[in-house]
């Protein structure tokens, strides 16, 4: 756990003379006999988006490297959206144009069950600020239904979206790599098999509770064993939405949590220190190769400072 990373990571904009709290975090998590995953801290909100984004864009093309293609998942919220916006920057910085975004796949982790045109649709932020912009072919943007796409029901949304994610497994440049854990099939309800495609990386916002895409605590959500749930009742509005669940979120290569702010701080240090995924959802978000929090000052001020 560190203030910085070496590979692929946000960049070291820490001190290099003492023990950062980083490390200190990993030494708490290590006593306790707990696998650790890797934490960066940022100076700032500002800082973590602009670090993010360059390692992102660094992951993508190491994907397209090995595979022709990359995949990622997108998240809303402050931190996801300014990350996606810095993204774009680097777009438009022919330095930076290591990436093609003509192969590059978009998911979404989780939507608001709302009309298409709604300000509430984490799609309309994603498409305006990098889909757009970053000049993303249409086929390879895979957004969750809208309420008004013709699905009555957000278990109807959440069946096609289960549907989009088979046919894309099938496609030989998105297949999930055969090593590691089994990550190209779940069990759907246990009436049959659903493949998964490959997720180069999961970007994951966190809820102040501690939720995760729209997976909240104690919800039926967080018991739910199929990659893609309906929401009702989520405490959080727009009541009703479609995520990700479990099961295709701990089936991407490398998971990020990007999570700025305070009042974030204690879900953070419960998540980190053996909280269930019931309790906090964002403990139970691991990815098969890795898991980042990429973290600001803020919501690492509950974290075992020495």
């Amino acid at each position: 756990m560190s203030q910085g990373s070496t590979d692929q990571g946000p960049t070291d904009q820490g001190p290099t003379s003492h023990e950062s709290p980083g490390d200190r975090v990993d030494e708490a998590l290590a006593a306790e006999g707990r696998p650790t995953p890797d934490v960066v801290i940022e100076p700032d909100a500002d800082r973590l988006a602009r670090s993010v984004a360059s390692a992102l864009v660094a992951r993508l093309a190491a994907a397209q490297a090995v595979h022709g293609t990359a995949s990622v998942v997108v998240t809303g919220g402050g931190i996801g959206t300014a990350v996606l916006q810095r993204v774009a920057d680097l777009v438009a910085e022919p330095e930076h144009a290591v990436v093609d975004w003509t192969a590059v796949d978009v998911w979404w982790g989780d939507e608001r069950f709302v009309p298409a045109d709604s300000s509430d649709r984490n799609e309309l932020g994603a498409r305006q600020t990098l889909v757009l912009p970053a000049g993303i072919p249409p086929e390879r943007v895979h957004a969750i239904p809208s309420s008004d796409a013709g699905f009555d029901e957000p278990e109807d949304a959440a069946a096609w979206y289960a549907g989009e994610l088979a046919a894309a497994a099938t496609r030989p440049e998105l297949m999930a790599p055969p090593q590691g854990p089994d990550a190209s099939s779940r069990a759907v309800g246990g009436d049959g098999v659903l493949q998964l495609p490959r997720f180069d990386v999961l970007l994951l916002g966190m809820g102040p509770e501690g939720h995760v895409a729209s997976i909240f605590p104690d919800s039926p959500a967080a018991r739910d064993d199929r990659p893609v749930v309906a929401v009702r009742d989520c405490p959080k509005p727009p009541p009703t939405r479609v995520s990700l669940g479990f099961s295709a979120i701990t089936s991407a290569e490398e998971v990020w949590l990007l999570v700025s702010g305070e009042g974030k701080a204690e879900a953070v240090a419960r998540a980190l220190s053996g909280a269930t995924p019931l309790e906090i959802p964002a403990a139970g978000a691991r990815g098969t190769r890795a898991t980042r929090w990429l973290l600001d000052e803020a919501a690492a001020s509950r974290l075992p400072r020495g």
